[in-house]
């Protein structure tokens, strides 16, 4: 079973390297881009929407959103660019992508509106 899991882990982790490198190929449409954008902000992000700690849905949303969001994504991209993408992952799963810290910067832009969005609203929501 842990070895399944593994294998799982690194298809997931080769299948997200792909997906970065047909967001950044010039051939892919830009909605394909915007979704690719989201799962992969969604997949590095350290906050999830629902958190690991809590048991089993905690994983569930990792288990069932990040695949949901490469499915579409791979629907979204021409083939031969998806074919392109999983060749440069291929390589770079031993090499390794340098993170990049304005995706770091969004990332965490998003999430700080997001976060003064719920309070505002829920301090609306308290004060009447």
């Amino acid at each position: 079973m842990a070895n399944a899991v593994k294998q799982w882990a690194r298809r997931l982790k080769g299948l997200l390297y792909a997906v970065y490198y047909a967001y950044k190929d010039p051939r892919t449409p830009r909605s394909a881009k915007i979704v690719a954008a989201c799962v992969l902000g969604y997949a590095f992000s350290p906050l999830d929407l629902i958190p690991d700690p809590i048991p089993v849905l905690g994983l569930l949303d990792d288990l069932i959103l990040l695949p949901l969001g490469i499915a579409l994504v791979i629907r979204l991209i021409p083939a031969d660019v998806w074919r392109d993408a999983q060749r440069m992952a291929e390589s770079s799963l031993h090499e390794g992508i340098k993170p990049s810290r304005v995706a770091a910067a969004i990332i965490i832009g998003i999430w700080i509106v997001f976060v003064l969005i719920v309070a505002f609203a829920g301090y609306r929501l308290l004060r009447h």
